[in-house]
Formats: structure tokens, C-alpha cells, sequence
């Protein structure tokens, strides 16, 4: 099976970012599934307690075992897979610069709405998962 990259389907960076990967993702290596999409959690029970606002999600499942990585990690994971930049991701293992790719992303991901004209539509940007879980039912 394919990864799945998972992302937040109302935030316009979000989905610009993803954009970007699938624009890379020649072969079609990853599925890319918004996090909105009915029936997600069933498919993948660990994103039901899942905070989108700490950042994407790939999802990687071998004989039903799910392993999911978050934000930079996810990041990281994905772009090894991607020529040409598997040549330098290998920096990401770097344990300082891990830690400084992390915190990056960490405050991207905190004030993604904020970049530029890539604004977010709704004020899915300001509200966590299990929030909007709540107001959905």
C-alpha cells in the first residue's frame, strides 16, 4: 500500500504545501488525503485524537500495522522519497539540525495563516481536531 499523507483540507498553505509534493510525486508514490474527509478515523483510529495543528501526517501501514509520523518527521519522510531531494534529507538525521528543522516547522505549523496571501479560508487554522470533532456532532 502507499503512504498516505494526510493534511488539513481548509488551510490554503496546507493545501499549497501538498500541492508542492504532488507536483514532485512523479511515480505517485503517496495517496494524499485531506483530513476532512468522511470516515478517516475509521480507516486510521490514530488520527481520532490527532491535533492537526501540530502538523501533516504520513501514514505508513504494513500488514496492519500503522505507523504514522508528524510534522517535520512526516516532512522528512516524505522527501526521502522524492528524487532529487533524497540526496541531502539525510541532513534531517542530523540530531541538531533535526531539532532545529522540528522547531522550525513546529512554528510554521502553529501560524500557517499568517504566511503571505496563503491565508487560511476557515477558521479551521485556529480551532484543534478534536474541537472541530466536537462542533461536528
Amino acid at each position: 500500500m502507499k503512504p498516505v499523507i494526510v493534511y488539513d483540507g481548509e488551510c490554503r498553505f496546507c493545501q499549497w504545501s501538498v500541492r508542492r509534493i504532488q507536483g514532485l510525486d512523479d511515480t505517485s508514490r503517496f495517496e494524499y488525503t485531506p483530513r476532512q474527509t468522511n470516515e478517516i478515523e475509521k480507516r486510521f483510529p490514530s488520527l481520532a485524537q490527532s491535533d492537526f495543528n501540530t502538523g501533516l501526517r504520513l501514514i505508513e501501514e504494513n500488514q496492519g500495522n500503522e505507523t504514522v509520523h508528524v510534522g517535520a518527521d512526516a516532512v522528512y519522510q516524505i522527501y526521502r522519497r522524492l528524487p532529487p531531494y533524497h540526496l541531502a534529507a539525510w541532513v534531517y538525521r542530523l540530531p541538531v539540525l533535526k531539532q532545529v528543522f522540528r522547531g522550525a516547522y513546529a512554528l510554521i505549523a502553529r501560524n500557517r495563516h499568517r504566511f503571505g496571501k496563503v491565508t487560511c479560508e476557515t477558521a479551521a487554522c485556529d480551532v484543534t481536531y478534536s474541537e472541530q470533532t466536537v462542533r461536528r456532532t
